[in-house]
């Protein structure tokens, strides 16, 4: 993980919000390693020790506290910014059993939703105060983007514009609902006070992302791609929905997403939304993949005709490839060094041969 995301130019100042998560940690270190000065925010500091032990260059790191939920709390990280990456966000992907009250819409709307709304937009705030900062990127999601048509078909090309609609995802309440939707309508508040106060803000859109980490805990996006291994039944019910609403699975691995976010803040001609995504795969292809890197597992066992034959959409990332963004690392790189990792944490049992 030290050798990755080594990268030219540097000298700028940038804030990462959410600096213990697995983007934002591998982000702070891309910066660090790209010779720019970096302001890491935490909600809690104490999730900052760990990272301060393999994190480089980091004479150039200041760690503040801060809090979504309060207003003015960032002020002091963007502070003297040329740009805001704006990472941290809720992983909660379903309703806790103590949560699944007579009043679902109300419980997630006032509890979820209204949180991270107000979470994105003192951020915002906080970007109009410096008067320095001339770009934030916000990190989305593929779980704001379906492949799906009003008449629940399967399209072709997935690419940008293609948004899951609020009241499909109120209706359905698939698995991973309660994500997406915080997720999506948390992007849209932020585009619509960027409009209305003049900030130049980019969304990246983040398909599943894997390969090597250095937080305390395996983040949740690879317990969910090696969930068809550990057969953790929560996280594999997302991995199905998510293989229905996009008819594949699309990855991107951990040093070409931080790329990406770092090639969008320097892009003079960015603007919108950009899919960052490797490549699509169906199911069967993707399952071939864990068990051949992981040829102990059972995963073939636990998989259902249904899930196993779909044959769906290319989640496309040809905005971003058109602005000149080349990836480093392919399907069977990501999957191959997932497990390699898990294995080193024990997160996985060894492979038996």
């Amino acid at each position: 993980m030290e050798e990755m995301m080594k990268e030219e130019g540097g000298g700028k100042r940038y804030c990462v919000s959410g600096g213990s998560g697995y983007i934002g940690s591998s982000l702070v270190g891309a910066l660090l390693n790209a010779g720019h000065t970096v302001h890491a925010t935490f909600r809690d500091p104490g999730k900052s020790v760990q990272l301060l032990s393999v994190w480089r260059n980091s004479d150039r790191l200041r760690l503040f506290q801060a809090d979504l939920g309060e207003e003015g709390s960032f002020d002091d990280a963007v502070q003297g910014c040329d740009g805001v990456f704006h990472v941290a966000a809720s992983m909660q992907f379903n309703l806790l059993p103590h949560q699944q009250n007579h009043n679902i819409e109300a419980h997630v709307e006032e509890n979820i939703i209204k949180p991270a709304i107000e979470g994105v937009t003192n951020l915002l705030k906080s970007c109009l105060k410096s008067k320095s900062v001339k770009r934030v990127v916000f990190t989305s999601s593929i779980s704001t983007i379906t492949a799906k048509d009003s008449n629940d078909k399967y399209k072709g090309i997935v690419d940008e514009s293609c948004q899951i609609q609020t009241q499909q995802v109120w209706k359905t309440k698939a698995s991973g609902w309660v994500y997406a939707l915080s997720k999506h309508l948390t992007e849209e508040a932020a585009f619509q006070f960027a409009k209305h106060n003049g900030i130049d803000l980019l969304s990246l859109i983040t398909s599943t992302v894997a390969g090597p980490f250095f937080t305390a805990s395996v983040p949740s996006s690879l317990q969910l791609l090696l969930s068809p291994i550990t057969a953790q039944t929560e996280y594999f019910d997302i991995l199905c929905a998510v293989n229905s609403r996009m008819g594949s699975i699309a990855l991107v691995h951990i040093e070409d997403i931080c790329r990406a976010h770092i090639f969008l803040m320097d892009n003079a001609k960015a603007q919108g939304r950009y899919i960052c995504c490797t490549q699509t795969c169906s199911f069967s292809n993707f399952l071939n993949l864990l068990f051949r890197h992981y040829p102990s597992s059972n995963l073939m066992h636990r998989i259902t005709e249904e899930n196993h034959n779909k044959v769906g959409s290319e989640i496309s990332s040809k905005k971003l490839k058109d602005l000149g963004f080349r990836y480093k690392h392919g399907l069977e790189d990501i999957i191959r060094q997932t497990i390699l990792c898990c294995l080193d944490y024990g997160y996985l049992p060894p492979i038996i041969h």
